[in-house]
């Protein structure tokens, strides 16, 4: 068994639609128990209440090869919701960002590969509307929060400075992935969904802003957009690679939880 113990139960505190873009499905809006307080948990009306199952995700971002074949599943918790308490706590500051999110149950894979305490991003609050999150499997909480208060004081902000125009969409290009950091024997941060790589904005006037593209050849207020996003990330996920590190990160950015100014943290 897996460190959690028993979910607490859900109480329904009634259905809403919800449209935030043209991914994000009707949401059924439910309440945690009291000790996770008023925390909303909107979840895909297409699984309603079943718990998700995740597989690892295929990722093109850090251009990594797993050292070996993707790892059967060996264990799953059966439980839907954590009872440790860092881990509600986590939870209910995600619920208080507005987030549009699922709690994903633990998953066990081996060889250093696994997804604990884990959620599924699918909208992230900014200052007039909510936003799209693309690609995104399993992300560890600590990870989603700090995404959710980076996309939205960092990258939304910073999109209505530099163009006037707030942000309707993160693409990404996925998070967790069982594989080793390029030309090391060393797992990395995606093998246990402590990392997401970010491929590109889409703002609200039309404008399709990408890494790849606009890092280095975008017009100069693009490319400052882009220097002060990546800033702004360096701040909160304490490691942040992009295209300025090496070749590996031409077309994203790197962003992974260690805590800013951790030992061992790296912003490049």
């Amino acid at each position: 068994m897996g460190p959690r113990g028993p979910a607490p139960l859900l109480g329904a505190s009634g259905a809403k639609s919800t449209h935030v873009g043209p991914d994000i499905p009707v949401k059924l809006v439910v309440t945690i128990s009291r000790d996770i307080g008023a925390m909303r948990r909107p979840m895909p009306s297409s699984f309603a209440l079943a718990v998700l199952a995740t597989a690892p995700l295929a990722l093109a971002g850090c251009n990594a090869v797993p050292s070996a074949p993707q790892h059967q599943e060996l264990h799953r918790s059966a439980a839907f919701l954590p009872s440790a308490p860092d881990e509600r706590a986590c939870l209910a500051g995600l619920g208080a960002r507005e987030a549009s999110f699922t709690v994903v149950p633990d998953a066990y894979y081996g060889a250093g590969c696994a997804t604990i305490n884990t959620v599924r991003l699918f909208s992230l609050s900014g200052d007039r509307s909510p936003f799209a999150v693309s690609n995104l499997g399993p992300v560890a909480c600590p990870l989603a929060n700090a995404f959710a208060g980076w996309a939205r004081f960092g990258v939304d902000r910073a999109a209505q400075q530099f163009f006037g125009s707030p942000l309707v969409r993160i693409e990404t290009m996925g998070s967790y992935a069982c594989r080793n950091i390029a030309g090391t024997e060393r797992r990395s941060a995606h093998a246990t969904a402590n990392a997401i790589d970010v491929s590109g904005f889409d703002l609200a006037d039309g404008r399709h802003i990408t890494i790849l593209g606009d890092w280095y050849a975008g017009d100069p207020t693009t490319r400052s957009f882009l220097r002060v996003v990546e800033r702004s990330a360096c701040r909160r996920f304490g490691t942040v690679l992009s295209p300025d590190y090496n070749t590996e990160h031409r077309n994203h950015l790197h962003v992974e939880y260690t805590g800013y100014n951790a030992p061992g943290s790296v912003c490049h």
